[in-house]
């Protein structure tokens, strides 16, 4: 029987994420936890009215900045005496699978979001991209 020590938990505060964490207080006593938040920075798109198209757009700096102090607070608030937290900027299957394997985290624990069969079939979940990119186990707790 494998003994997970080093548990990585995806925090993104919806309700999948926090049960997520709590199957893996509940069912890893004594394990080590992380609380990873990824905020997402990828490019988003506005319309060009000047092509008919999309143009991406970075968000600045500044907008950055306070996505990442308001989810500190929040994630403050979940995290227990002795849990680990961080907050990385990036994709966020591929950049919570990087933090995990970084920290050396032996599990990683996530919560999954009901979605629609076309944004399923375009894009996949959040919580599949992670498995597909881990080299190191992955819970992934449905949603209920």
């Amino acid at each position: 029987m494998t003994t997970f020590t080093k548990i990585a938990v995806g925090i993104d505060f919806s309700q999948s994420a926090q049960a997520a964490l709590e199957v893996a207080r509940s069912r890893f006593p004594g394990a080590q936890l992380k609380l990873i938040h990824v905020v997402d920075a990828r490019a988003g798109s506005v319309p060009d009215l000047s092509t008919g198209g999309i143009s991406p757009i970075m968000p600045s700096a500044e907008v950055l900045t306070a996505l990442s102090a308001e989810d500190e607070r929040q994630l403050d608030k979940l995290a227990l005496d002795g849990e680990e937290e961080e907050i990385v900027l990036g994709e966020p299957a591929q950049t919570l699978v990087q933090a995990a394997q970084q920290w050396g985290a032996d599990l990683i624990v996530v919560g999954s979001h009901p979605q629609g069969a076309l944004a399923h079939f375009f894009m996949g979940s959040v919580a599949e991209q992670v498995f597909r990119h881990s080299g190191i186990p992955v819970l992934i707790v449905p949603h209920k």
